[in-house]
């Protein structure tokens, strides 16, 4: 049975990166951490902006998923951002992107070009969500309803749901997007992994589960582990920001 490690938004935070592979018993003493058992890391969106080291994870991830063919990623909506920032696009440079910009605009031109053909070919070459029927699993950045999953990576309302989540068009009282709670509401078999949204411990509901614990805001970086259904954490080196967590009823 194949064995996968999803692994939470990283927003930039290299140093958590690393030691949460450490700690699930990769080597990172050679270019890119491997499992000595053939683990499967898959990345769920989210590798920039905020965090001090956003071009590092975007090399490291490039070397894993693209080079080396060894772990999987899937786009979030920060991604998608820096995808058209890169493409000369007109977008904001604001909710994080701005730190990344400047990473990237300390660099020397050729540089800069690595880096910017490195992450439009990682992002290119991703689905848009990920069906792992081995680990009986669809792993999609803020998350899918049943009933999208099969559908084209072009459907339009199928983008919108899997970057940005359930949301309802409206903002709340600290200007972040309303959402529904599409977990509540899932009744499917198989896993969704996601995260997108920062809570402050992993949310089981049903059978999904968001791994967005927060790191970039201090909280801690997880990785969910199939077959094994396990939740493997390391705390953020980041200063606490305890109004960006969210909490749910249930």
């Amino acid at each position: 049975m194949k064995k996968i490690d999803c692994i939470g938004d990283v927003h930039g935070c290299y140093d958590e990166l690393i030691e949460l592979f450490e700690k699930l018993g990769y080597s990172t003493t050679g270019d890119i951490p491997r499992h000595p058992e053939g683990r499967i890391p898959v990345f769920v969106g989210d590798l920039t902006d905020r965090g001090p080291a956003s071009l590092d994870v975007i090399r490291l991830v490039y070397k894993m998923v693209v080079e080396n063919k060894m772990a999987k990623y899937v786009p979030g909506n920060h991604c998608n951002k820096l995808y058209r920032f890169f493409q000369g696009n007109p977008v904001k440079q604001k909710h994080g992107l701005e730190t990344t910009v400047a990473e990237y605009e300390a660099l020397s031109e050729h540089e800069q070009k690595d880096i910017k053909d490195q992450f439009i070919t990682l992002y290119q070459e991703a689905p848009l969500y990920l069906e792992e029927p081995e680990a009986n699993a669809v792993v999609a950045h803020a998350g899918i309803r049943e009933d999208m999953i099969g559908k084209s990576f072009k459907n339009k309302k199928v983008h919108t749901f899997v970057l940005y989540g359930d949301v309802t068009g409206e903002f709340d009282e600290l200007g972040r997007p309303v959402r529904r709670d599409w977990a509540y509401d899932y009744k499917g078999d198989r896993w969704i992994v996601y995260g997108h949204t920062p809570v402050l411990k992993p949310r089981f509901k049903h059978k999904t589960v968001n791994i967005d614990t927060g790191c970039i805001f201090g909280g801690a970086l997880t990785c969910f582990r199939l077959p094994e259904e396990e939740i493997v954490s390391v705390p953020s080196k980041q200063p606490e920001v305890p109004e960006k967590f969210r909490t749910f009823d249930e």
